[in-house]
């Protein structure tokens, strides 16, 4: 039979649909998350120690997730049961940080046919073509893919940069701004591009509580007490 082929998933598209078998029972991505924002990731093998630290990382931080109205999904081409034995020498065994008896909660999806990664573009021959690298993908209440990172085999994640993705990306939604290099809440936000020769007059001649760099920069105030009730927190 002739091998399916399918394009890279891209910032804009819809994620794309598939049912499996996980360490939390089936699940239907992304029908079952409708509603709720969802970081897919993956990573290469189960007991390997990248990826045990990232594991213990993720399910340490997964209640703050769920604040954010977050649900996390991991996956690699492993089955069921190398998932579960895996899972359950991290609680029993790995001490790593001050994270200890550490339970992974949240579902860990078994892609031996390797369907969901290429799907997803997880398999990149040029790094290797029987395990997905380590891909992050955040997708919105809608089911749609907002943004992508991708990480090669050899280096783990930056979990403070995927928090401070999934905080921006609501705080954008929540507020209809832009948000500059390196932007953390508290920090000004930027106010979309005046879209006429009025409007950017006005801008540059108006006291209010705006900053204008140029009539296509400008930046206000945005409390970090007001994007942290935005999120939930």
């Amino acid at each position: 039979m002739e091998e399916q082929i399918y394009s890279m998933p891209r910032i804009g598209d819809k994620a794309p649909e598939f049912k499996a078998v996980t360490t939390q029972g089936d699940i239907n991505f992304p029908g079952d998350y409708k509603g709720k924002w969802v970081i897919l990731f993956s990573h290469p093998a189960d007991f390997t120690p990248v990826c045990t630290s990232e594991f213990m990382t993720f399910a340490t931080m997964a209640e703050d997730f769920k604040k954010m109205n977050t649900e996390l999904v991991g996956l690699s081409v492993d089955g069921l049961y190398s998932h579960i034995a895996w899972l359950r020498t991290i609680k029993e065994k790995i001490e790593y940080k001050g994270m200890k008896d550490v339970e992974v909660k949240f579902p860990l999806i078994e892609d031996i046919t390797m369907e969901v990664s290429k799907r997803y573009g997880m398999l990149q021959p040029g790094e290797s073509s029987t395990k997905a690298v380590r891909a992050v993908f955040f997708i919105d209440p809608k089911g749609t893919i907002r943004t992508i990172i991708y990480y090669p085999l050899a280096v783990g994640r930056n979990f403070d940069e995927i928090k401070r993705v999934l905080i921006a990306l609501q705080t954008a939604d929540n507020f209809s701004v832009a948000l500059p290099a390196d932007w953390r809440p508290g920090d000004d936000v930027i106010v979309p591009t005046a879209g006429s020769c009025g409007v950017a007059k006005e801008r540059m001649e108006s006291k209010e509580e705006m900053h204008c760099y140029d009539w296509f920069f400008c930046t206000k105030k945005l409390e970090e007490e007001k994007v942290l009730k935005a999120l939930g927190k």
